[in-house]
């Protein structure tokens, strides 16, 4: 039976040619960067994490992966905390070491890329209790490494777990993990509401503000950030901004941080927080670039300079927010 291949919004494509892959490694062997900037940890407040179970907050383990607590679930997206990918050496430790993490109620996959989807480390976080939501097409994958409790969403299904509502929204990327499985399943990203609407929690005030709270996992730029920003009353944006060099070659699937401040324009987004750089050398772009790209577009464009939360690996955003 003929497996499903799953495209992009547009049918846009991402693959390559071999012959693009050889110019990518000429181009390469002539470039000299600076790798030296490494992005700093911040002591993980971990009582804090450890006791939360009404405050909404982000926490920055490196590249995809972020613990949120929200609506009192524990929540990791895109689990990595591999020290290797392919070749490539971690650049940085994880902002909170996988022992310390607190007992995870759900596990977020936004595709099955190895750099998002790290099967040793969602062994060691998935519990009795977790539950894990992936894209579809995913989910057999999924059983086959003995992880039972995973639901599959389509782009714009949605699941409630507790008191919060998780919805599955487009990227424009692709997927692989062996020569015969490319885009034998979807990729996307998710909005977190509470599943009685965030007009309706706002209203409230015995119950805490929990920010709408969106999780771009990989993607280039693409007509969809304005859809998700249109169907969605977005507080927070997680986006990504590495990953991007050479453009023409990373242009479909990764964003650059130019790209990544238009989405966040895109998705009408309160504050941004950047993602998916610093972490594994994908790419030809190092992290101090990416991060200067974005300032100096942040400047051009206007934007204020605290709507931008630029985090250490560790450091931990909390809503509402701390002084």
């Amino acid at each position: 039976m003929p497996r499903t291949r799953y495209n992009n919004l547009d049918n846009v494509s991402t693959d390559k040619t071999l012959k693009q892959f050889r110019q990518w490694r000429e181009e390469r062997r002539t470039k000299k960067k600076d790798y030296s900037y490494i992005i700093p940890n911040s002591p993980p407040q971990l009582d804090y994490l450890l006791a939360n179970r009404e405050e909404a907050s982000v926490t920055w383990i490196g590249h995809s992966t972020f613990f949120i607590q929200y609506e009192g679930l524990n929540i990791v997206t895109d689990p990595v905390w591999a020290k290797r990918m392919g070749f490539q050496r971690r650049l940085g430790s994880p902002g909170l070491p996988i022992a310390k993490v607190p007992d995870i109620d759900v596990i977020l996959i936004s595709h099955s890329h190895y750099d998002h989807m790290h099967v040793s480390s969602i062994r060691r976080l998935y519990g009795s209790g977790t539950q894990i939501i992936a894209p579809s097409g995913l989910g057999r994958k999924m059983l086959r490494k003995g992880f039972r409790r995973t639901i599959e969403l389509s782009w714009w299904e949605h699941a409630e777990i507790g008191n919060a509502k998780i919805s599955f929204v487009p990227t424009q990327h692709w997927t692989r993990r062996t020569p015969f499985d490319t885009n034998t399943s979807h990729w996307g990203g998710y909005v977190l509401e509470p599943a009685a609407g965030p007009a309706a929690r706002r209203d409230d005030e015995k119950l805490p503000q929990q920010p709408v709270i969106y999780f771009a996992g990989d993607s280039g730029y693409f007509r969809g950030f304005a859809e998700i920003g249109n169907r969605f009353d977005i507080d927070v944006a997680l986006l990504p901004i590495g990953a991007y060099e050479p453009e023409w070659f990373m242009t479909s699937q990764h964003t650059t941080p130019e790209e990544a401040l238009q989405a966040f324009v895109d998705v009408k987004a309160k504050l941004m927080v950047p993602m998916h750089y610093g972490t594994f050398r994908l790419a030809d772009d190092t992290a101090r670039e990416a991060l200067d790209r974005l300032e100096a577009d942040r400047r051009k464009r206007g934007i204020a300079e605290d709507a931008i939360r630029v985090l250490m690996h560790g450091e931990t955003l909390r809503f509402p927010q701390q002084a």
